[in-house]
Protein backbone atom coordinates (compact mmCIF):
# COMPACT_ATOMS: atom_id res chain seq x y z
CA UNK A 1 0.00 0.00 0.00
CA UNK A 2 0.68 3.22 -1.25
CA UNK A 3 0.53 6.39 1.59
CA UNK A 4 0.27 10.01 1.37
CA UNK A 5 0.42 12.06 4.48
CA UNK A 6 -0.45 15.77 5.22
CA UNK A 7 -1.65 17.63 8.09
CA UNK A 8 -2.16 21.10 9.36
CA UNK A 9 0.11 21.82 12.41
CA UNK A 10 3.17 21.52 10.36
CA UNK A 11 6.71 19.46 9.42
CA UNK A 12 7.68 19.08 12.70
CA UNK A 13 4.32 18.41 14.57
CA UNK A 14 4.63 15.37 17.13
CA UNK A 15 1.02 14.31 15.67
CA UNK A 16 2.90 13.37 12.04
CA UNK A 17 5.32 11.07 13.50
CA UNK A 18 1.93 9.53 15.12
CA UNK A 19 0.44 9.25 11.66
CA UNK A 20 3.90 8.15 10.70
CA UNK A 21 3.55 5.45 12.61
CA UNK A 22 -0.30 4.22 11.66
CA UNK A 23 0.50 4.32 7.94
CA UNK A 24 3.68 2.30 8.46
CA UNK A 25 1.46 -0.28 10.14
CA UNK A 26 -1.11 0.01 6.99
CA UNK A 27 1.52 -0.08 4.21
CA UNK A 28 3.39 -2.99 5.63
CA UNK A 29 7.40 -4.00 4.86
CA UNK A 30 6.51 -3.66 1.30
CA UNK A 31 4.79 -0.65 1.44
CA UNK A 32 5.15 3.39 1.03
CA UNK A 33 4.77 6.41 3.59
CA UNK A 34 5.24 9.66 1.37
CA UNK A 35 4.61 12.66 3.78
CA UNK A 36 4.03 16.33 2.19
CA UNK A 37 3.16 18.52 5.11
CA UNK A 38 3.32 22.37 5.53
CA UNK A 39 6.44 23.86 6.25
CA UNK A 40 4.81 26.02 8.79
CA UNK A 41 2.08 25.40 10.92
CA UNK A 42 -1.72 25.65 8.64
CA UNK A 43 -4.22 25.02 11.36
CA UNK A 44 -7.72 27.10 11.17
CA UNK A 45 -6.96 27.35 7.25
CA UNK A 46 -9.83 24.74 6.61
CA UNK A 47 -10.08 24.16 2.27
CA UNK A 48 -7.50 27.26 1.51
CA UNK A 49 -5.57 26.68 -1.34
CA UNK A 50 -2.44 28.66 -2.80
CA UNK A 51 -4.81 30.26 -5.73
CA UNK A 52 -2.81 33.50 -6.18
CA UNK A 53 0.28 32.45 -5.27
CA UNK A 54 3.65 30.10 -6.13
CA UNK A 55 4.05 27.54 -3.43
CA UNK A 56 7.69 26.51 -2.41
CA UNK A 57 8.49 22.42 -2.55
CA UNK A 58 11.70 21.32 -0.25
CA UNK A 59 12.74 17.67 -0.17
CA UNK A 60 13.88 17.10 3.49
CA UNK A 61 14.38 13.48 3.17
CA UNK A 62 13.23 10.17 1.44
CA UNK A 63 9.35 10.40 0.88
CA UNK A 64 9.71 13.42 2.93
CA UNK A 65 8.77 17.06 1.96
CA UNK A 66 7.59 20.70 2.85
CA UNK A 67 5.21 22.99 1.15
CA UNK A 68 4.92 26.34 2.07
CA UNK A 69 0.92 25.83 1.58
CA UNK A 70 -2.24 24.42 3.24
CA UNK A 71 -2.94 20.72 3.63
CA UNK A 72 -5.07 20.97 0.53
CA UNK A 73 -1.97 22.31 -0.90
CA UNK A 74 0.21 19.59 0.25
CA UNK A 75 -2.31 17.11 -1.14
CA UNK A 76 -2.42 19.04 -4.60
CA UNK A 77 1.26 18.80 -4.61
CA UNK A 78 1.72 14.77 -3.77
CA UNK A 79 -0.98 13.75 -6.32
CA UNK A 80 -0.35 15.87 -8.93
CA UNK A 81 3.47 16.62 -8.83
CA UNK A 82 5.20 14.32 -6.06
CA UNK A 83 3.33 10.81 -6.92
CA UNK A 84 2.08 11.41 -10.31
CA UNK A 85 3.22 8.08 -11.97
CA UNK A 86 2.31 6.64 -8.79
CA UNK A 87 -0.84 7.66 -7.37
CA UNK A 88 -1.40 6.91 -3.20
CA UNK A 89 -3.52 3.74 -1.81
CA UNK A 90 -4.84 6.37 0.81
CA UNK A 91 -4.84 9.40 1.88
CA UNK A 92 -4.22 10.26 5.93
CA UNK A 93 -4.31 13.79 7.45
CA UNK A 94 -3.27 14.38 10.75
CA UNK A 95 -2.81 13.26 13.61
CA UNK A 96 -4.45 16.36 14.49
CA UNK A 97 -3.21 18.29 18.10
CA UNK A 98 -6.47 18.54 19.32
CA UNK A 99 -10.13 17.43 18.36
CA UNK A 100 -11.90 18.34 15.26
CA UNK A 101 -15.52 18.16 16.12
CA UNK A 102 -19.14 20.08 15.53
CA UNK A 103 -18.15 23.11 14.07
CA UNK A 104 -14.44 22.82 13.94
CA UNK A 105 -14.80 20.63 11.08
CA UNK A 106 -16.12 23.75 9.34
CA UNK A 107 -12.53 25.58 10.03
CA UNK A 108 -9.97 22.55 10.31
CA UNK A 109 -7.21 22.46 7.44
CA UNK A 110 -6.94 18.47 8.80
CA UNK A 111 -10.09 18.20 7.22
CA UNK A 112 -9.25 20.02 4.13
CA UNK A 113 -6.61 18.12 2.92
CA UNK A 114 -9.14 15.10 3.99
CA UNK A 115 -11.13 16.38 1.80
CA UNK A 116 -9.23 17.55 -1.45
CA UNK A 117 -7.85 13.86 -1.35
CA UNK A 118 -11.74 12.86 -1.77
CA UNK A 119 -11.95 15.68 -4.41
CA UNK A 120 -9.86 13.36 -6.35
CA UNK A 121 -11.19 10.68 -5.90
CA UNK A 122 -8.67 8.80 -3.06
CA UNK A 123 -9.86 7.16 -0.03
CA UNK A 124 -9.02 9.72 2.39
CA UNK A 125 -9.24 9.91 6.04
CA UNK A 126 -8.85 12.64 9.23
CA UNK A 127 -7.28 11.92 12.26
CA UNK A 128 -7.37 14.41 15.64
CA UNK A 129 -6.11 13.91 19.26
CA UNK A 130 -8.36 15.33 21.57
CA UNK A 131 -6.48 16.80 24.60
CA UNK A 132 -7.99 17.15 28.27
CA UNK A 133 -6.89 16.77 31.18
CA UNK A 134 -6.38 13.03 31.35
CA UNK A 135 -3.94 13.22 28.86
CA UNK A 136 -2.43 16.43 27.82
CA UNK A 137 0.40 15.84 30.48
CA UNK A 138 1.02 12.52 29.70
CA UNK A 139 4.58 11.50 28.23
CA UNK A 140 2.57 10.73 24.89
CA UNK A 141 -0.61 12.77 24.33
CA UNK A 142 -1.31 11.17 21.18
CA UNK A 143 -1.02 7.32 22.78
CA UNK A 144 -4.57 6.38 22.57
CA UNK A 145 -4.09 7.74 18.51
CA UNK A 146 -0.99 5.35 18.25
CA UNK A 147 -2.50 2.34 20.03
CA UNK A 148 -6.01 2.17 17.92
CA UNK A 149 -4.56 3.88 14.62
CA UNK A 150 -4.06 1.74 12.38
CA UNK A 151 -7.09 -0.98 13.46
CA UNK A 152 -9.63 1.81 12.82
CA UNK A 153 -8.29 3.13 9.73
CA UNK A 154 -7.75 -0.59 8.43
CA UNK A 155 -11.56 -1.30 9.51
CA UNK A 156 -12.80 1.84 7.44
CA UNK A 157 -10.90 1.12 4.53
CA UNK A 158 -11.93 -2.52 4.75
CA UNK A 159 -15.79 -2.11 5.55
CA UNK A 160 -17.08 1.69 5.27
CA UNK A 161 -18.90 3.36 2.46
CA UNK A 162 -16.52 4.71 -0.42
CA UNK A 163 -19.47 4.57 -2.89
CA UNK A 164 -20.54 7.99 -5.03
CA UNK A 165 -22.63 9.25 -7.32
CA UNK A 166 -20.95 12.66 -7.16
CA UNK A 167 -18.86 14.23 -3.92
CA UNK A 168 -17.35 11.31 -2.48
CA UNK A 169 -17.26 10.16 1.56
CA UNK A 170 -14.40 10.91 3.44
CA UNK A 171 -14.15 10.24 7.27
CA UNK A 172 -12.93 12.11 9.94
CA UNK A 173 -11.74 10.57 13.21
CA UNK A 174 -11.23 11.84 17.01
CA UNK A 175 -9.36 9.79 19.53
CA UNK A 176 -10.79 10.63 22.76
CA UNK A 177 -8.69 12.53 25.57
CA UNK A 178 -8.00 9.83 27.63
CA UNK A 179 -4.56 7.12 28.07
CA UNK A 180 -5.24 4.12 25.39
CA UNK A 181 -6.04 2.09 28.03
CA UNK A 182 -9.28 4.21 29.25
CA UNK A 183 -10.78 4.34 25.21
CA UNK A 184 -13.89 2.85 25.28
CA UNK A 185 -14.47 1.73 22.26
CA UNK A 186 -15.06 2.76 18.45
CA UNK A 187 -18.68 4.69 17.44
CA UNK A 188 -20.24 5.98 14.49
CA UNK A 189 -21.22 9.08 14.76
CA UNK A 190 -22.47 12.66 13.46
CA UNK A 191 -21.02 15.82 13.08
CA UNK A 192 -22.32 17.40 16.59
CA UNK A 193 -23.20 21.32 17.01
CA UNK A 194 -22.15 23.18 19.98
CA UNK A 195 -25.26 25.33 21.29
CA UNK A 196 -22.77 29.05 21.34
CA UNK A 197 -20.27 29.85 18.62
CA UNK A 198 -16.80 28.01 18.06
CA UNK A 199 -14.86 31.65 17.79
CA UNK A 200 -15.11 35.15 19.73
CA UNK A 201 -12.63 38.14 19.82
CA UNK A 202 -10.43 38.95 22.57
CA UNK A 203 -8.92 42.20 22.14
CA UNK A 204 -5.51 43.36 23.61
CA UNK A 205 -3.40 46.55 23.68
CA UNK A 206 0.20 45.84 23.17
CA UNK A 207 2.78 47.94 25.34
CA UNK A 208 3.44 50.42 22.06
CA UNK A 209 -0.32 51.41 22.33
CA UNK A 210 -1.16 49.42 19.19
CA UNK A 211 -4.71 47.04 19.19
CA UNK A 212 -4.33 43.38 18.58
CA UNK A 213 -7.34 41.14 18.49
CA UNK A 214 -7.12 37.52 19.55
CA UNK A 215 -9.43 34.44 18.56
CA UNK A 216 -10.64 32.46 21.59
CA UNK A 217 -12.33 29.27 21.09
CA UNK A 218 -15.35 28.30 22.87
CA UNK A 219 -15.75 25.11 25.09
CA UNK A 220 -19.01 23.47 24.98
CA UNK A 221 -18.62 20.06 23.54
CA UNK A 222 -21.27 18.51 26.55
CA UNK A 223 -23.83 21.01 25.09
CA UNK A 224 -23.67 18.46 21.64
CA UNK A 225 -26.19 15.79 21.63
CA UNK A 226 -25.79 12.22 22.20
CA UNK A 227 -24.45 10.44 19.49
CA UNK A 228 -22.03 13.15 17.99
CA UNK A 229 -18.53 13.17 17.65
CA UNK A 230 -18.04 16.13 19.71
CA UNK A 231 -20.19 14.45 23.01
CA UNK A 232 -18.91 10.60 22.54
CA UNK A 233 -15.23 11.75 21.88
CA UNK A 234 -15.31 13.69 24.95
CA UNK A 235 -16.55 10.72 26.84
CA UNK A 236 -14.02 8.39 26.05
CA UNK A 237 -14.73 7.07 22.58
CA UNK A 238 -13.15 6.67 19.41
CA UNK A 239 -15.54 8.49 16.75
CA UNK A 240 -15.50 7.99 13.22
CA UNK A 241 -18.30 10.46 11.01
CA UNK A 242 -18.72 10.15 7.12
CA UNK A 243 -18.19 13.23 5.71
CA UNK A 244 -18.46 14.80 2.04
CA UNK A 245 -17.90 18.32 -0.02
CA UNK A 246 -21.27 18.66 -0.69
CA UNK A 247 -22.92 21.86 1.08
CA UNK A 248 -26.22 21.67 0.19
CA UNK A 249 -28.90 21.90 2.55
CA UNK A 250 -31.44 19.07 0.82
CA UNK A 251 -33.75 19.63 4.06
CA UNK A 252 -34.68 23.37 2.75
CA UNK A 253 -34.45 22.42 -1.00
CA UNK A 254 -37.94 21.79 -1.16
CA UNK A 255 -38.98 24.58 0.32
CA UNK A 256 -37.10 26.89 -1.45
CA UNK A 257 -38.60 25.00 -5.02
CA UNK A 258 -41.63 26.33 -3.36
CA UNK A 259 -40.72 29.50 -3.02
CA UNK A 260 -39.59 30.27 -6.52
CA UNK A 261 -42.55 28.35 -8.21
CA UNK A 262 -45.34 30.46 -7.31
Amino acid sequence: MRILITNDDGIMAPGLLTAEAIAAELAGPEGEVWVVAPAFEQSGVSHCVSYTKPMRLEQLGLRRFAVEGSPADCILAGIFEILKSSPPDLILSGVNKGHNVAQDTVYSGTIGGAMEGALHGFKSIAMSQYYGPDNYREPDPFEAARTNGAAVIRSIIDGADWSSESYAPFYNVNFPPVPATLVQGVKATVQGARQKATFSIEPQQAPNGRNYLWLGHAKGNGSCASGTDAREAMEGWITVTPLHADMTNHAALAGLNGVFSK
